[in-house]
Formats: structure tokens, C-alpha cells, sequence
């Protein structure tokens, strides 16, 4: 296992020195609860960090904090090198769009066709001429990485809960995010989509190299897809490492993750 100030490697034993993510002595209370006890982490260029904890732990906090939906009482967050606790609005908003975000229920608008879903976020990134100028190509382009190109011109009701997930994917990576953030992304799905989601979220980090935390109580997701498992237990990350390192822990904190 690593503890936070390790310096991580590939398994190929690659350093990875460039940082698209640095927490450092994060806190946040709601009253005498404190969900953020001093949290600390680095995430690497390419990496895929899986974030786990129990429910009501801090996760969701922590990545309201990221987002800059919440400030935190104390600490430092740094994304792809801009601050994220004294950034002004304006930056904030340009950042975003360097940050990719599924939703746990996927988030699409209702009143909105699949293709509209996805013309949203290029109508109003209108500096990213090169995506806005091709929009029917980029549009196709996205919903044809996730399988669902024959869904163009359908409404969010005519799809199933994985189609939706597919399409809220598409929608995240279509301005080419070097950050993604996924929310609890098998969440209310069925194993077969579950394993289906997840091939998709590796082969899209095997294809453009993307820098990805992902939230989740899923084992099997973690087990497949993370370089480097963080346990945020007390409001700290309490431990980190491989799953298989951390699946064969005796600590007993640890070892309740992994129970099968």
C-alpha cells in the first residue's frame, strides 16, 4: 500500500510527474460533523483513481468541493494547475470545461433529443471553434464511442437506463475533458450493463489518455478499472494502493471493503 505523499508509478514503473489533481489538508464540517478530517491526494496525468468510502464518508462533498459547488473550511485544491479555493467565476467557468462529469443519473434533459443533449455543451463553448464549426461530426463522432450513433433523434424516455448512461458519457467527454470525474457510474444498473459501462470507461482511458476519478461502492468497478484505490474512511484517505494490495490487508477498516 502507498500512503499519500508516495510518489506513484505505472505498473510499468513509468513515473507519472505531472499532476492534474492535488488536495491538500482538506476539511469541511456541517456543525460538530466533520465529513473532512485533513484529506490529502495526488492524482497523475492518465491515471484512473477510484474513490471509495462508505455512505455519508465525504465523497460526495469532497467532489462538490472539487467542482467548486461547495467551499471547504480549510485546505487546498489544485486542478490542472489553477486554485481551485481562489479562483473568480469566470476562470471557474472556463476551467469546467476541461472537466468532464457523469452524473449518477446520468443528468439529461428531458425536453431535449439525444443530439441536442450533446449539441448543449458545444452551444456554449463557443472558443472551441474546432468542435462548434463540425458539430454534426462531432455530435456523431461522440455518440458513435459509446455504441449509440442510431440514437440521434431520441428522446431521454425512449432509452433504458444504460442507454442513458452511454449518452450522459458521451455528453461528458464531447469537449475532450483532460479530467472526468465519474459519479457512482454503474449505480442502478444491471451486472451485464454494469460490466458493459465499464469495459467502455476503460477503453475511453486507453484511447485519449484521460485523468479519471471515479466514485463508487462498486468492487468489481474498482477491481477492473483503477490504478490506485484511495479509502476515504473518517474523513481522511486512510489507505491506498492496488486492490490487490489493499484486498489482501489485515487491517480490519480496510479489510470490510473487500468482504466477499
Amino acid at each position: 500500500m502507498k500512503t499519500a505523499d508516495t510518489e506513484h508509478r505505472t505498473p510499468g514503473g513509468t513515473d507519472r510527474r505531472r499532476p492534474v489533481l492535488e488536495i491538500k489538508g482538506l476539511n469541511k464540517a456541517f456543525g460538530s460533523n466533520k465529513v473532512l478530517n485533513d484529506f490529502n491526494l495526488t492524482m497523475y496525468h492518465g491515471e484512473i483513481v477510484v474513490v471509495m468510502g462508505r455512505s455519508g464518508s465525504g465523497k460526495s462533498v469532497m467532489v462538490k468541493c472539487l467542482v467548486g459547488l461547495m467551499k471547504p473550511d480549510s485546505g487546498e485544491i489544485s486542478i490542472l494547475g489553477r486554485d481551485m479555493i481562489n479562483i473568480s467565476s469566470g476562470e471557474l467557468d472556463e476551467l469546467r470545461a476541461d472537466i468532464g462529469f457523469l452524473f449518477q443519473g446520468s443528468a439529461l434533459y428531458d425536453s431535449m433529443t439525444v443530439r441536442q443533449n450533446l449539441e448543449f455543451p458545444l452551444r456554449h463553448r463557443k472558443e472551441r471553434k474546432e468542435l462548434t464549426e463540425n458539430m454534426e461530426e462531432v455530435v456523431t463522432t461522440a455518440l458513435d464511442q459509446v455504441g449509440l450513433a442510431h440514437t440521434l433523434d431520441l428522446m431521454p424516455e425512449e432509452l433504458s437506463g444504460g442507454m442513458k448512461r452511454r449518452v450522459a458519457l458521451a455528453r461528458a467527454l464531447i469537449l475532450k475533458p483532460e479530467l472526468m470525474i465519474y459519479d457512482e457510474p454503474t449505480s442502478g444498473l444491471d451486472p451485464i450493463t454494469s460490466k458493459e459501462i465499464i469495459q467502455l470507461m476503460k477503453h475511453i482511458q486507453q484511447t485519449h489518455n484521460t485523468s479519471s476519478m471515479v466514485i463508487t461502492h462498486d468492487v468489481d468497478c474498482a477491481r477492473v478499472i483503477a490504478d490506485r484505490i484511495v479509502l476515504l474512511i473518517n474523513g481522511r484517505n486512510y489507505a491506498q494502493g492496488s486492490y490487490e494490495d489493499l484486498a489482501a490487508s489485515e487491517d480490519e477498516e480496510i479489510k470490510a471493503f473487500f468482504k466477499t
